[in-house]
């Protein structure tokens, strides 16, 4: 596998399942919409594993178990233990139970989920200011209140550590777009002046960390044994367990702003799929920092190789047998509209563009059907 610095895309020879051994999956957009499953998803993930690559399934949601989401990825067909479902609740009752002494009070702001993930970590969830809480976990729930935030607020003046679930501001409903945790977060830090220790939801690479141990934890011992030569020790779990590598995880998401920024954030590889949020006009505009290192329609792109594009010349890239070019008035023209090939070529192109100083406005971007 090679970096390819001028266009942040790699290649890989052999299938991203086998060059890689675990798969950090985003769910929403991913591999389901709602209660339906995302084309060719399933497929893919059976794929993936039968070659030998672990899934995790990554999630900010704080307030669905993992329980719930498993059964609903085994109505689909897969094969999911619940451990595998790695939830930002899972991740914050982590997190806080590394700052605080064990059997701690804190205080849980969140769905009876994160108040279950605290218990689960051997910590004591308070309600109350009142109970003197080491720290503070806020999560979210549509029932929330007013006066739970004030207790909130008042447990930070009074010294406890602030934790989050996770900082998305908004959250999407049947009926539109809704404030999210971020939003009621917000609330609380212009209440107290005091910010988040820390955020267990992406853009955090925090979930993708805790994900890579909670695989050694639970995954067979055996299994395990068989990729040691790419797994790293540690003793930040309660024994030391062989944990998958940064460099042998796959971080895997429709959205640049969260699933791929947290891979860039933590150091991962990371795979776009276009099932979800993120559109290829957004993708060839994306600056540095929200690309990732390949791209593909769907998760099939995990069953496949990936080849990375190469300069022809001062206004041209080519990708297999896919190409894109910048002719006269600025227009960018591909080969082919519906060759994810040409995407990852006009990518190549733009982001050149991009990163040379040009004002992607005055640009015709191509359009794909993908």
């Amino acid at each position: 596998m090679q970096f390819n610095k001028r266009t942040n895309l790699l290649s890989s020879e052999r299938f991203l399942s086998e060059s890689f051994n675990l798969a950090l999956l985003d769910l929403d957009g991913v591999v389901y919409r709602g209660g339906n499953a995302v084309a060719n998803a399933c497929e893919a993930i059976a794929g993936a594993q039968n070659r030998g690559m672990f899934i995790e399934y990554t999630t900010n949601n704080s307030s669905r178990f993992p329980t719930v989401v498993a059964k609903q990825l085994e109505s689909f067909g897969l094969k999911v233990e619940p451990w595998q479902i790695i939830t930002s609740s899972v991740v914050a009752a982590r997190m806080v139970a590394r700052h605080v002494d064990r059997g701690a009070k804190v205080l849980v702001l969140g769905a009876e989920h994160l108040l279950q993930e605290v218990k689960k970590v051997g910590l004591e969830p308070v309600l109350s200011c009142e109970d003197s809480p080491q720290a503070v976990i806020q999560g979210w729930y549509p029932q929330m209140t007013w006066l739970e935030m004030a207790e909130v607020s008042f447990a930070i003046e009074h010294g406890a550590k602030y934790f989050v679930t996770n900082r998305d501001l908004t959250i999407p409903r049947e009926l539109g777009i809704a404030p999210g945790c971020g939003s009621m977060i917000q609330a609380v830090i212009n209440a107290t002046g005091v910010e988040p220790i820390a955020s267990a939801g992406k853009p955090e690479s925090a979930m993708y960390d805790e994900a890579r141990l909670l695989v050694a934890a639970n995954a067979n011992s055996n299994d395990l044994a068989s990729i040691k030569d790419s797994c790293d020790y540690t003793e930040k779990d309660e024994c030391a367990n062989p944990v998958i590598s940064i460099d042998d995880s796959l971080a895997v998401g429709d959205r640049l702003d969260t699933d791929i920024e947290a891979g860039t954030r933590g150091g991962y590889k990371s795979l776009l799929v276009l099932t979800g949020v993120t559109n290829p006009k957004m993708l060839m505009l994306a600056p540095d920092y929200l690309r990732p290192s390949f791209v593909s329609a769907d998760l099939r792109g995990l069953n496949e190789s990936h080849e990375a594009p190469k300069r022809i010349d001062e206004n041209t890239f080519v990708c297999a047998n896919a190409r894109a070019k910048l002719v006269d008035n600025r227009l960018i023209e591909v080969s082919d509209s519906s060759d994810c090939n040409a995407l990852r070529a006009a990518c190549a192109l733009t982001w050149s563009l991009k990163d040379s100083g040009e004002n992607l406005d005055d640009y015709i971007l191509p359009e794909f059907c993908l």
